[in-house]
């Protein structure tokens, strides 16, 4: 077993990372009026170079700006697409035992990838600071669909679905092509809803509005490949997979079998992040589908809690799943994020930084 030279690593991470003080600091003074939307970007360019340069000082190959530029994982990227706004709604996302701002998108135009979006310019950022690798994360265009379905849609913008899809998949392959030509070699698309799929509360939900499931899954393998059409040369595009993550709660549970071989052998992303640090996620059965030349990063440190998990327990794992699929195949990295909102999970810095690092090491001991 080696280390690898390409993404994913063998120790990597999803993406987002807890908010400083500062940059917290700047965006309720932004709020308030009290500063700019400039000052708000110098603060977020200092904070964001210290944290690439703290990324890189234990060892990861890969970094990120930790989304500290966003409030939420997926509506800053999809409100800044042509024909979608971020609008105010009755009620924030329920997860258990806690619940979201009450922000939602409604799409009210022809959907399409502006050349200006502000994304293109926080990765250029990104990677004119790094000496390792750097990763942009964005969500998957199944995230425009599943929260709000049809009645987000305008009728006149959209009378029929099979339109939208298209317009959404083609606006993703123009976004993917962007990153690529802006210089990412390693792009992460943040795929929530196909683990929602294993849900049957999940489902019964899509049904309930008029979705049907089994279909879905379909038409979202398709917008996924869409968004991969746009892949430019040397771009690694791997996929992340969680069941919620907001304020270390979640949202839906149950295992990878019902999707894993679309997933695996339909979609056509590199590598796959897969949530693994609770027996809500299911076994790792569904890895026998994995195919000969794609990865699995194994999500089986948690990034809901600071108890930081022991080498062993990690070993352990990896064992576990090293029965269904190969060792060479798989790498290691927390669950999720550690802040998919800018409210972050409930741990301090310290421990987010110690997870990481054991992941750094663990890696070592485990691949050479």
């Amino acid at each position: 077993m080696t280390q690898r030279t390409k993404p994913p690593f063998r120790a990597d991470q999803v993406g987002s990372l807890l908010r400083s003080a500062p940059v917290k600091q700047a965006r309720t003074q932004l709020l308030a009026g009290e500063i700019t939307a400039a000052h708000l970007k110098a603060v977020e360019d200092a904070e964001i170079t210290k944290l690439v340069g703290k990324q890189e000082a234990i060892g990861l190959q890969a970094v990120t700006d930790g989304e500290f530029r966003r409030s939420w994982w997926h509506y800053d990227f999809l409100k800044h697409l042509e024909g979608v706004e971020l609008v105010s709604v009755t009620q924030g996302l329920q997860f258990k035992g806690t619940e979201t701002k009450a922000e939602g998108l409604h799409v009210h135009g022809k959907i399409d990838f502006p050349a200006t979006h502000p994304m293109i310019e926080h990765f250029r950022f990104l990677k004119s600071i790094a000496k390792a690798v750097p990763k942009m994360t964005i969500p998957s265009p199944t995230a425009l669909h599943f929260r709000g379905g049809r009645k987000a849609i305008e009728s006149s913008a959209y009378p029929t679905m099979e339109p939208f899809f298209a317009d959404l998949g083609a606006a993703y392959t123009k976004a993917v092509r962007a990153f690529g030509e802006a210089g990412c070699t390693y792009l992460q698309l943040d795929e929530v809803f196909v683990a929602y799929l294993c849900d049957e509360q999940q489902r019964q939900m899509l049904r309930d509005r008029g979705d049907d499931p089994e279909k879905l899954l379909h038409v979202y393998a398709d917008l996924v490949n869409a968004a991969c059409a746009g892949r430019t040369p040397g771009m690694t595009i791997s996929m992340h997979l969680c069941r919620g993550n907001f304020r270390s709660t979640w949202m839906a549970q149950g295992s990878y079998e019902r999707v894993a071989d679309i997933l695996f052998n339909k979609m056509n992303v590199d590598a796959y992040f897969m949530e693994y640090d609770s027996d809500r996620a299911g076994g790792f059965e569904p890895l026998r589908f994995l195919p000969k030349n794609k990865q699995v990063v194994l999500g089986v440190m948690t990034s809901k809690t600071g108890a930081l998990e022991s080498k062993d327990q990690l070993k352990r794992r990896i064992e576990e799943a090293a029965k269904f699929a190969p060792l060479d195949q798989l790498c290691l990295s927390p669950q999720c994020g550690f802040a998919s909102t800018e409210e972050g999970n409930v741990l301090a810095e310290e421990e987010q930084w110690a997870k990481l690092a054991r992941c750094v090491e663990v890696a070592k001991e485990v691949w050479g």
